[in-house]
């Protein structure tokens, strides 16, 4: 059909041309652009189509009005703007009101989405969405096992998002199928398109030239409501690749380099827009590695030029058409000649060494070379314990065949992984691909075991047996981060992330102190060898094998389909609106806790087995803050009531201040709120009884994410006065001046004494203070509607 299309329109066009060499007048008709082509987003739904065309039009509006050379991230986001007429637009300042093109979410923040929009009263939603089983799937055996368990685990609320997609008309994917960005980027990522994730490794679909952002669930709910999306215009720091990677090096090293290079927080309000020579050298799946790994480094994401690396893949994963007419709007798939950029950045790949980052933090990178040195001179554990490969950042093709390369040239030479090993396919496709191929059974003879696909260790859905709690040791993965107890919960645990060709060959050995390049191993008969350098196919030679069917679509008659919240489920709890605001000042708030360090959504909302309770807010709000460190006394989860002079557990207190009619602030320090994008992070404090967050500065998503739940999201305007705010003091926050562009005063009332003033700052912008006066954004959006 598709074919034909075409060859009528080539000849309608020839008919034209005819026209005019013999002299006659012909109008152009709107059916002689070639952006015109109806091409669908996808192959699982009939009615959503990628939109080049209205895109075109967007963005000569704003070239027009700019007249500047674009970067390739601005262009994505400037063309779909809600009004791009009159749309201010100056990066790092305006607030953009975006039309995304679909939205995504993952199990355990999809359940808070949903009913969040069911409390909003629509029928169905607005854009194109999918949810996706990967985060409620704990590695403990091996994958069928696994997968099994958790079926049977998490019934009720599997059925709860099975049922709630099919009423509203998501797309709904199955445990098993793989974890979330895996599947976008394997079926609905296209180049130019705006997607939002409720994940905050969303951005690895910038490996097909996308831009995807992160979000939390209320962020979504706006976009299935059909409600504008709003974000502030970022910066745009350039990356420029040049030369070739070779031998060990691998596109991990890329953003293991940047995060060294920018740290945890210096991609803040920023997209990150990778461009040069070296870009033409770089899989598409390897792209989406980098892309995925910048949400460490805090960026809003991380885009790739359209090239003919993401063409070849998009034409193995079954959308060849979407390739074809990437390549006819090729010209706004990449930057602009001439554009400059807030920071420029250049790496040369050919002079770019492996790296591995860590331990307990993502952005402390340390070359291979140096690597043995380092981790002696710190007294970070020598053995290798564990060695993890797969997860959503590294589980390609390409990364598989790389990884198995190296396996069986050990295997070959008599010997095994010395560490313990694990793969976590990324998703069901790559599963079956690789077992056809034989990478899967290589791994299993190298004493790998196969774990489910899902997230699994990545996200601390790991039953750890080999080491007790509070043991000091090293582990190895190929995933994105690695915060304290990140993995499996022990604070103790050294965790470290690079290439999966490093987690093998160190796997191999066994030990921190090798390096592959330079050093040597015994084989089964003692002689020595070293390992060749890793292999591996970009792609499939006999394409991909998708495995087993693991997608619901939503039915056709969807007016039947019910669903159903128990009253006394402890997993699910429907949503009560949180309070307006009273419109007065807040007076003798006390502080919660005053948090030293680094705070991240983790410290705030722990995972792991506090996953299952990602539905019922009351019940999750007893992980709130347990993981922060209390200045007061050097501890987690122990602050003093001030009502009665007692310690107890961070929740608890909150819960009785919120008995005893008392609302509360924390105090933290930079960056608060980096990592995950979990909106529970937000909620919980907001449940308990929080008014206010003051920080020294906040990581993007999760600012965003106490704004929509009504809180107050507050920096202290001179950093240095967070150290003259002490845990037992009160404060009062003069909340009727909350104003655009003005600070808030707070008074701070030490315990011995005067008071004192200590000015506030945030980015409130005029919509986001209604959402704090209506109690939420959610109230806001019911409020519109009534």
């Amino acid at each position: 059909m598709m074919a034909s299309r075409q060859l009528l329109g080539a000849a309608a066009r020839g008919r034209a041309v005819g026209s005019v060499s013999k002299g006659l007048r012909c109008m152009a008709t709107v059916t002689d652009s070639p952006l015109d082509r109806k091409v669908r987003q996808n192959i699982w739904e009939e009615n959503n189509f990628i939109n080049y065309k209205k895109m075109s039009e967007n963005l000569a509006i704003v070239r027009a009005r700019l007249n500047r050379p674009l970067t390739y991230a601005e262009k994505i986001l400037y063309s779909h703007l809600d009004d791009p007429h009159g749309q201010e637009i100056e990066r790092g300042v305006s607030y953009l009101r975006l039309r995304p093109d679909r939205v995504a979410c993952q199990d355990a923040t999809a359940q808070m989405a949903i009913l969040q929009f069911m409390s909003a009263g629509m029928p169905s939603v607005a854009n194109p969405t999918t949810v996706h089983c990967d985060h409620l799937i704990e590695a403990q055996i091996g994958g069928a096992k696994d997968l099994e368990r958790a079926i049977n685990i998490n019934k009720e609320v599997y059925d709860f998002l099975a049922s709630a997609c099919a009423k509203y008309n998501i797309g709904f994917w199955k445990p098993g199928s793989g974890i979330i960005h895996q599947i976008l980027l394997e079926n609905y990522a296209f180049p130019g398109g705006l997607l939002i994730g409720t994940d905050s490794h969303t951005p690895n679909a910038g490996g097909l030239g996308m831009c995807a952002i992160g979000v939390g669930g209320a962020d979504a709910v706006d976009v299935m409501a059909n409600l504008p999306w709003e974000l502030k215009a970022p910066k745009v720091i350039g990356v420029k690749l040049t030369g070739q990677m070779s031998g060990w090096t691998a596109p991990k090293d890329i953003i293991l380099k940047v995060a060294d290079i920018l740290t945890v927080k210096g991609g803040t309000g920023a997209i990150v827009e990778y461009h040069g020579d070296g870009v033409q050298t770089l899989s598409a799946t390897g792209m989406g590695t980098i892309c995925n790994m910048g949400a460490e480094i805090g960026a809003t994401t991380s885009v790739f030029p359209f090239n003919d690396r993401m063409y070849d893949y998009l034409a193995a994963t079954k959308r060849k058409d979407i390739g074809e007419f990437s390549r006819t709007y090729a010209k706004e798939l990449r930057e602009d000649e001439g554009v400059e950029y807030d920071q420029l950045i250049e790496i040369n790949l050919t002079e770019l060494e492996p790296h591995i980052n860590g331990p307990f933090t993502p952005d402390l990178a340390t070359p291979i070379s140096k690597f043995a040195a380092t981790a002696k001179a710190n007294n970070w554990p020598e053995e290798l314990k564990v060695g993890l490969i797969g997860s959503c950042t590294n589980s390609s093709y390409e990364d598989m065949s790389r990884a198995a390369s190296i396996a069986r040239d050990a295997l070959n030479h008599g010997i095994k992984a010395k560490s313990l090993f694990a793969v976590t396919p990324g998703s069901e496709q790559i599963r079956a691909t690789i077992a056809r191929d034989g990478q899967l059974q290589t791994f299993e003879e190298f004493g790998g075991v196969v774990l489910a696909n899902a997230c699994g260790p990545c996200i601390g859905q790991w039953d750890r047996k080999d080491v007790k709690k509070g043991e000091a040791n090293s582990i190895l993965s190929s995933y994105n981060r690695n915060f304290t107890g990140r993995n499996d919960g022990n604070p103790a645990t050294h965790s470290f992330v690079t290439s999966p060709d490093l987690v093998v060959a160190l796997s191999i050995a066994g030990s921190l102190s090798f390096n592959p390049l330079t050093d040597k191993l015994k084989d089964k008969d003692g002689n020595e060898f070293m390992l060749a350098a890793p292999t591996g196919d970009t792609l499939p030679e006999r394409g991909f094998d998708p495995g087993q069917d693991t997608y619901q679509a939503p039915p056709k008659d969807r007016a039947t389909v019910s669903v159903a919240v128990s009253p006394t489920s402890d997993r699910l709890q429907v949503l009560s609106p949180f309070n307006a605001w009273d419109g007065k000042d807040a007076k003798d708030l006390p502080i919660l806790i005053k948090c030293q360090g680094k705070t991240t959504t983790d410290h705030i909302s722990m995972a792991g087995p506090w996953l299952k309770y990602r539905g019922h807010l009351d019940n999750i709000s007893n992980n709130m803050l347990i993981g922060a460190i209390n200045e007061a006394n050097g501890e987690a989860n122990k602050v003093k009531n001030v009502t009665n002079g007692e310690w107890n557990a961070v929740p608890a207190v909150a819960r009785d201040y919120k008995k005893k009619g008392i609302r509360w602030v924390v105090i933290g320090d930079w960056n608060y709120g980096e990592g995950s994008s979990r909106e529970h992070a937000a909620l919980e404090p907001r449940h308990l009884g929080g008014l206010a967050i003051i920080t020294r500065s906040f990581a993007r998503i999760h600012e965003t994410n106490l704004k929509k739940q009504g809180m107050l999201p507050l920096t202290f305007s001179d950093p240095a006065d967070y150290e003259k705010i002490k845990p037992e003091d009160r404060v009062d926050l003069l909340c009727t001046e909350l104003e655009v562009g003005k600070p808030l005063t707070m008074v701070v009332h030490p315990k011995d004494g005067a008071a004192f003033e200590v000015p506030l700052s945030h980015t409130f912008n005029s919509a986001q203070i209604e959402w704090f006066k209506n109690g939420s954004a959610l109230n806001t959006m019911a409020k519109a509607n009534k």
